[in-house]
């Protein structure tokens, strides 16, 4: 049964990198040496607060060029087509990026960081602390 809500989501800020186009992004974020900016937008100011003691960031953001059609992926590292829900591609359905960055710096209501693959202009969801002891699943 499909069960229809409104949603809306509000951007709290916007990502400045230098990936403009596909293709300039590498594949994994957390892998690229690249620093990008996240402007948080000054009504959101006070959220910050303390955030400059947290080495490492879960940063959520709206994969605005997106296709939302796509269900089905070949990931960089496969040959194989896999369903968009098994693959981390940034087209699909709801196309909610994810990403565990670096905390480098703050100047006001920008994050210097490291670690994201989101092309410049990309609208910031939520920033939230990354917790090694909660976050990291080991086997």
């Amino acid at each position: 049964m499909k069960t229809t809500r409104m949603l809306e989501l509000v951007p709290i800020g916007v990502i400045h990198s230098p990936y403009r186009k596909k293709g300039d992004a590498p594949h994994q974020g957390r892998l690229s040496p690249t620093t990008s900016e996240i402007e948080v937008f000054p009504e959101y100011a006070d959220g910050l607060k303390d955030i400059a003691e947290l080495p490492h960031l879960i940063m959520l953001y709206w994969l605005d060029r997106a296709d939302r059609r796509t269900l089905t992926a070949i990931p960089p590292h496969s040959k194989k087509v896999h369903g968009v829900f098994a693959t981390r591609s940034p087209d699909r359905p709801n196309p909610i990026g994810f990403a565990v960055i670096d905390l480098l710096g703050i100047d006001g209501t920008r994050l210097i960081v490291r670690g994201l693959d989101a092309f410049d202009g990309t609208p910031v969801l939520d920033i939230k602390p990354y917790s090694p002891e909660i976050d990291c699943v080991r086997e």
